[in-house]
Parts: C-alpha cells; structure tokens; sequence
C-alpha cells in the first residue's frame, strides 16, 4: 500500500500538517484532499478504535488508493460540499479537517491530463475528469476580456490581455487542443530566463478556472467554520499567493476577504485563533520532494 502512495503522490510536510491537527484518538476527522492517501493513513494511524476519519476526492485515480479501514470514509466528491457530505452522514462536528491544496505529483506526472507544459498533452487540467469544461474548452469559446480577466487574476501575468489577445487570434484559425499549441502561442511573451516561471502561471491561471479552485476553497473554509468544534483544529497546506491569502484572511479574521469585524466596543473576533508559527518545509525536504518548495502550512484551533 506504502508503494502506491509514494507512486500517485509523496505528501508535503507528513508529520507536521497532521501533528498540527492534535489528533485526538476517538476524535472524528476529514482529510480534505486524499489523493494518494498519505495524510490519510498517518492519521489513521492515530486515531484509536473509537475515531472515524472522511476522505474526500472527486478524481477516480485517486479511488485507486483507498484504505481498507472500518474507522475510514471515502467521499467521492468535491471538497468543497463538505457540508452536504457531513449532513448526509449524520455528524453535526468535527475534531479536525486538513487540506493539502492545489495539484498532486500524480497529475503533474500524468500526461493525459494536461497539467504540466512537459509533455505535448490535451488540454483538459480537469481535477474530476467525469465533468466539466476543460483547459481547451476555455481557450476556445472565452471572449478576449474574460480570458485577460483568467490569466490576471488567476496567473497574475502582467501581459495578461496581449497573451488573451493572441489566444482568440489563433483560435480563429484552428482551435486549441494541446499543451504544445498553447505554449507556441504564449512563448514569445516571456523573455528565455524567465519563460518557465511564465508558463507555469498560464497553466496554473488555466487549472484554477477548469477546477472553480477559488470559489471551492472560500466554500471549503466555510464548512470547516461550521463543522469544527470548539478547540478543533484547521490545518492547510497552500502552494501560491492566491490560495494561501484566502487561508490566511479566514484564520485571521474569520472571512475570506480578511474583513476584521468589532463589536460594539471595537473589540475584534474571529472564530479561529492561530497555532504556531507559518511551517515551510527544510532544505532537505524540498531537495527531496520539488512539490514542496512552495508550500506553507498554516494551523488554527475554533475558538
């Protein structure tokens, strides 16, 4: 089983992000983000006979990693209806949700799906390959402004309406269909030292919008808001600015947007308080594991 795991997918920060959820040993848990089972199985390994853990994850590669386990739940699903899940199994509260964001090793490392400019691939970039608008699909029907808005907001490209401009340009001449006729397009944007670093945000602009990332996680964190008891811990790994200021706003301040509200008296409230300091991985593990060279881990305990 180990060896399936480290196949599909080596976790970010293992011991941290599931030290930071206190585990308690009859507590009941979700593992937002189970891929290839990894955070799942340490806390499983944890829990006593009495705790139950909920694994989420809406692509079916990931199904191929389940854990035989009666303490174990695997939610085909979208994180992001949470809420929805719990009702339906009937738990009103949580003792601890964790959440590994953005996109595994597997998908990366797959080249059918699109994610990565490595490989000549379909433009698809879908987490839940069963539904859904792909990357293509977007580069071909999005008017000019609407895909500037993507690769802005999203990519935070500062040649954001030239590149969209050159994408509805081409378009009209053959449609989008792979990674490799997308990068033909973008490449004379960036300039050769930093064309990589580039790319990677066309693509990363492209996955968030295929996948509704931003809108699933402010959905997630409510969720987690709703269903954590008191002294119940949030522990989430980001792997970009975009998603890590979400997390950070909603552990502040109790709100995506990071909006403090005061009470009469001018006296601040949030329903989290931080645990610790922001976690980066060593030197060491970003040697081992490049996914993790960009990934910060942020704990909060329910007040």
């Amino acid at each position: 089983m180990e060896e399936v795991m480290n196949t599909y997918h080596t976790p970010v920060l293992l011991h941290e992000s599931v030290d930071g959820l206190n585990i308690k040993p009859d507590g009941i848990y979700i593992d937002a983000t189970f891929g290839g089972g990894g955070h799942s199985r340490e806390i499983l390994h944890r829990l006593g006979p009495d705790g139950h853990l909920f694994s989420f994850d809406q692509d079916a590669d990931a199904e191929k990693n389940i854990v035989n386990d009666d303490r174990f739940t695997f939610v085909r699903s979208n994180f992001r209806y949470i809420t929805n899940w719990m009702r339906y199994y009937e738990t009103d509260h949580i003792d601890g949700l964790l959440a590994d964001l953005g996109v595994s090793s597997h998908h990366f490392d797959d080249a059918s799906r699109g994610f990565s400019f490595r490989f000549d691939a379909p433009l698809d970039m879908r987490m839940n390959k069963r539904a859904g608008q792909t990357a293509a699909d977007i580069l071909n029907n999005y008017d000019e402004r609407r895909l500037a808005d993507v690769f802005f907001l999203y990519g935070e490209l500062k040649q954001s309406r030239r590149i969209a401009a050159a994408i509805v340009g081409r378009r009209k001449d053959k449609p989008f269909a792979t990674t490799a006729e997308l990068l033909a397009v973008t490449e004379p944007f960036f300039p050769r030292e930093r064309e990589k670093k580039e790319q990677t945000k066309v693509f990363q602009a492209l996955r968030i919008e295929v996948n509704h990332e931003m809108d699933a996680l402010r959905d997630l964190l409510r969720g987690a808001t709703t269903l954590l008891k008191s002294g119940g811990r949030l522990s989430v790994l980001t792997y970009h600015s975009l998603e890590d200021r979400i997390v950070k706003n909603v552990m502040r301040a109790g709100n995506a947007e990071g909006r403090v509200e005061q009470d009469f008296f001018g006296r601040t409230s949030s329903p989290f308080a931080p645990v610790g300091k922001l976690i980066i991985p060593s030197a060491e593990e970003q040697e081992r594991n490049p996914r993790s060279r960009s990934a910060k881990l942020r704990i909060a305990e329910k007040n």
